[in-house]
């Protein structure tokens, strides 16, 4: 009896201490944006199942960087060498000790809806007069390189490629502006955010690569246990089936 006493006091202070961190304080995530939509779901069906707020931003690092090196709880990555490339040049910020790897997702081909070009496979964005839009950076950084080495068609791909931007935000404005870029190899998953403005056309398994989702928790302590439920519910089953709506394996 007394053993069962001690148990229901314990589960009442961890129901009030869950309950005051919800009416008082809230959890911050910060990373790139191809992951966003996927980490903002998880928080909102996090928070339902918890009572525990978590604040999503994300978007180019330089929008978010001070205030993260503020009060960050977690940093995610859009590839494994964005975190490792952030863990490296920020020092001190994430403890590397708790990284994990989440989810992958699988590069294609965007093109405009209705395939207008009729570009049905790799070889198709070297035909003269394709116009191809690339993001040199932001996950993608040699991606289409890495794809296009395969068939031995970096040099056809490089030739018709219109215009290159540093991160996907400036990529996704480019297209949006110049409906003169015709392809775009970049993650399928993309094409989720992007469903009125293109149509995906996948890659054969052979020359399909892959990003991990890399995640970890930050050298601030404020909340650290809140933090650590936070990405065992990105592992679970549940945050995994959001994590394949938005376009990840």
């Amino acid at each position: 009896m007394i053993m069962k006493k001690y148990l229901s006091i314990a589960f009442i202070i961890t129901l009030i201490s869950q309950t005051a961190f919800a009416q008082t304080d809230t959890l911050h995530v910060y990373g790139p944006g191809g992951p966003l939509s996927a980490m903002q779901e998880s928080a909102k069906v996090f928070t339902v199942k918890t009572g525990i707020q978590v604040k999503v931003t994300g978007g180019p690092e330089a929008k978010w960087l001070a205030q993260a090196q503020q009060n960050a709880d977690v940093i995610y990555g859009g590839a494994e060498y964005m975190l490792t490339q952030f863990i490296q040049n920020h020092p001190g910020i994430v403890d590397a000790t708790t990284r994990v790897e989440l989810y992958k997702r699988a590069a294609a081909i965007l093109v405009r809806p209705g395939n207008p070009k009729h570009i049905l496979t790799l070889k198709d964005l070297t035909k003269p007069g394709i116009h191809i839009l690339d993001v040199n950076g932001a996950g993608q950084l040699g991606l289409w390189e890495d794809i296009a080495g395969k068939e031995n068609l970096i040099g056809g791909i490089e030739q018709n490629i219109a215009g290159s931007f540093a991160n996907t935000a400036l990529g996704i404005e480019a297209w949006k502006k110049d409906n003169t870029y015709d392809a775009w190899i970049t993650y399928a998953s993309w094409h989720q955010n992007l469903k009125t403005i293109t149509q995906v056309v996948p890659l054969p398994v052979e020359l399909r690569l892959y990003r991990g989702t890399p995640v970890a928790l930050t050298s601030n302590n404020k909340h650290s246990q809140q933090a650590k439920q936070f990405i065992h519910f990105l592992q679970s089953a549940q945050g995994h089936t959001i994590f394949k709506k938005w376009g990840w394996e």
